[in-house]
């Protein structure tokens, strides 16, 4: 059986949405600075693609699924190039903008952490009844 990295992934995703938020702290607190630009950090789909893994098919009825499929079954964010607002200081923070980001970062590190929780759990379980 190979090893399962759920703790490791999650791990990294807890450092990501971390990082994230650090950033939109930071934009808000430069809300009513002249000329700021407001920021966001690459996506977590972006550490994701540079993972390599593999869907195991553990029973002969398991469909296989390649890369090319795995890839355009994946979910990706829509990305607008329209801007929120720019204001006339030339500070492109939008406060409202950055508390639906730091919404997302809120759910997500709930999801990430109700996982690891399951996770953890099922590894109990099978401990215990192993010995």
């Amino acid at each position: 059986m190979d090893p399962v990295y759920l703790f490791g992934l999650a791990s990294r995703k807890a450092d990501w949405l971390t990082t994230r938020q650090a950033v939109l702290a930071r934009n808000v607190a430069n809300a009513n600075t002249p000329g700021f630009r407001s920021r966001d950090i690459e996506p977590f789909s972006a550490t994701m693609d540079k993972t390599a893994l593999t869907l195991a098919t553990t029973a002969p009825d398991h469909m296989p699924l390649g890369p090319a499929q795995a890839n355009a079954a994946r979910s990706r964010p829509n990305k607008s190039n329209e801007s929120w607002e720019t204001y006339h200081s030339g500070n492109s923070v939008s406060i409202e903008e950055e508390l639906l980001k730091a919404g997302e970062v809120s759910r997500e590190y709930g999801v990430t952490t109700a996982i690891v929780k399951s996770f953890h759990k099922f590894v109990l379980s099978s401990v215990r009844s192993q010995g």
